[in-house]
């Protein structure tokens, strides 16, 4: 396999890591306030976040390579650019909603990482339709996510 294309797998479960890792680092904090807050009647429960993020980061860190291993470059590096700007909007939600607690920032945040995850979920389903499949799940995630966020912001 050419040399770019393992730097591109890489590159692609680096900005995992640093989405698990970054989105992680603000939810913990003042879970008191998360808790006071009105609910959108559509929340699932807690235990399903423990299950489909790991997976979510599973998929989409094993679809990096996949990529990387079947597109052109042109197709990868889109693939990159594209779940890179994804993992900056999903960070600047978890920063916006329990930092400074701004439900409406927070709100615009997340749609637009979901926006993000359709044309890469598209540049996936060029590479294999399995693995595009197996990123479907995060796809439906982030959008009810979004619509969780946009839930929060006008239950609060």
């Amino acid at each position: 396999m050419e040399t770019w294309r393992t730097v591109a797998g890489g590159i692609g479960v680096l900005l995992v890591l640093i989405y698990a890792i970054g989105s992680s680092f603000w939810v913990g904090n003042n879970s008191n306030w998360y808790y006071s807050l009105n609910r959108p009647f559509w929340q699932p429960p807690s235990w399903i976040f423990g299950i489909i993020w790991p997976y979510n980061f599973i998929a989409i860190g094993i679809t990096s390579f996949i990529v990387a291993r079947r597109l052109s470059k042109t197709l990868v590096i889109a693939w990159l650019i594209l779940f890179a700007l994804s993992v900056i909007a999903a960070l600047i939600w978890s920063y916006l909603f329990y930092i400074p607690h701004n439900l409406v920032g927070s709100a615009i945040a997340l749609p637009l990482a979901a926006l993000l995850t359709i044309p890469i979920t598209v540049i996936t389903f060029k590479a294999s339709v399995g693995y595009g499949l197996a990123l479907l799940p995060y796809q439906i995630w982030v959008t009810v996510a979004s619509s969780l966020a946009i839930g929060y912001a006008l239950k609060n």
